[in-house]
């Protein structure tokens, strides 16, 4: 049976041209880019090459894009930059519904002499705007609001936001791990101080990421080492994986006009047949204002463990929030912080499409989602008293 996956806000499918990229640099291209000689020298070029592809994407200069890991690797450098940069400063403002690579980080320093202001949202997931302006203080050392929820898709004013905060002379920090490739980005000109982004959200693999850094900005090395990457993240560069990032980079440009049309129409398609074949359902975010792949639904009076387990017997793949917390039974706090139900926060699903996907593959799910959410309800005791 074909896996029909619906869980790319966890992680994609490796491009077939990206793999393609990497390959050479495996094992026939395998030297060191700092090395002097030029079998090394071609490697850095390389590098160069993918670094400037990451800049076109977001609308950077190359000079601005330093290579790290991952996502949570590229939130913590930021964060702590910013902390260790201005140490007189002791406040930090972000949002309640961060993804746990910024979340756990201000919890961590909130214990160890910050204060941190949780910005609340409202049922539909958006920001209490006037809520945030009015914490911002000559004590403010940075300000982390993220562009693009992971498990609602709700789209965050991160340009206007930026502009204000930048008012006040305070860094500006934005986790747009799940925004980057899906929606035009442009930072020229913005008031975005480090944004970052993860590779494998984008067709890339695994393990590699990027913190853009807004040249002028006042920055401290999170890893301290070599001269790699111009003195700011010591460590031998994961080449092969920096190089298909690059590539992907470059394909997600070329494919953003497909996102907001192909993806999205399949996406709102599942949201349709969702709302007219199944009774008790929430859809949870700002559906004016999210990414155009996402879909968060609450299925009332049922767990949402249990849609995936029976989900995953057709292999259909999906989750109940973000993969950094499944592993959690406490309901998603970004549906908590939204107020959802408990009878309905409980059994939330997240579907997050790609290119990659194919409309029949959601008239599949639309025949077999009706059936599993049904016969749960059936043993349900919550159900059988309404």
């Amino acid at each position: 049976m074909q896996t029909i996956y619906l869980d790319n806000n966890a992680t994609t499918q490796v491009a077939s041209e990206v793999i393609s990229e990497m390959l050479p640099y495996f094992q026939n291209y395998y030297g060191n880019p700092s090395s002097m000689h030029t079998f090394g020298g071609q490697i850095k070029k390389k590098i160069e090459e993918a670094r400037q592809k990451v800049a076109e994407l977001i609308g950077a200069h190359n000079k601005e894009i330093l290579f790290t890991s991952c996502g949570t690797e590229s939130d913590n450098t930021a964060i702590m930059s910013a902390l260790l940069s201005y140490p007189e400063k002791k406040h930090i403002i972000t949002s309640r519904v961060e993804h746990p690579a910024v979340k756990n980080v201000c919890e961590h320093m909130s214990k160890n002499g910050y204060r941190v202001t949780y910005i609340p949202v409202d049922s539909k997931g958006r920001l209490d705007l006037d809520f945030l302006y009015s914490q911002l203080t000559d004590d403010t050392s940075i300000v982390s609001i993220m562009w693009a929820n992971n498990e609602t898709g709700v789209l965050f004013p991160i340009e206007e936001i930026a502009k204000k905060v930048k008012e006040k002379g305070i860094l500006f920090h934005t986790d747009a791990v799940q925004a980057v490739g899906k929606i035009p980005i442009n930072l020229k000109d913005s008031g975005v101080d480090m944004l970052s982004i993860s590779g494998h959200k984008i067709h890339a693999p695994k393990g590699v990421g990027a913190l853009y850094i807004k040249r002028g900005t006042k920055f401290a090395p999170f890893l301290i080492g070599g001269h790699q990457e111009s003195g700011r993240r010591g460590g031998t560069e994961n080449v092969a994986s920096i190089i298909g990032f690059g590539k992907a980079c470059e394909l997600s440009k070329n494919l953003l006009y497909e996102m907001d049309t192909k993806v999205k129409k399949l996406r709102d398609k599942l949201e349709e047949g969702i709302l007219k074949r199944i009774p008790k359902v929430i859809i949870n975010g700002d559906t004016k204002n999210r990414l155009p792949n996402t879909l968060n639904v609450s299925f009332e009076y049922v767990e949402g463990e249990s849609i995936l387990l029976h989900m995953n017997e057709y292999n259909i793949c999906a989750s109940s929030g973000s993969a950094c917390t499944s592993g959690s039974l406490e309901p998603s706090h970004v549906l908590r912080a939204m107020g959802v139900p408990f009878t309905a926060a409980h059994g939330s699903i997240r579907f997050s499409l790609s290119n990659y996907n194919k409309e029949e593959e959601i008239d599949f799910v639309m025949q077999k989602l009706p059936e599993i959410i049904n016969k749960l309800r059936s043993m349900s005791p919550f159900w059988k008293e309404l």
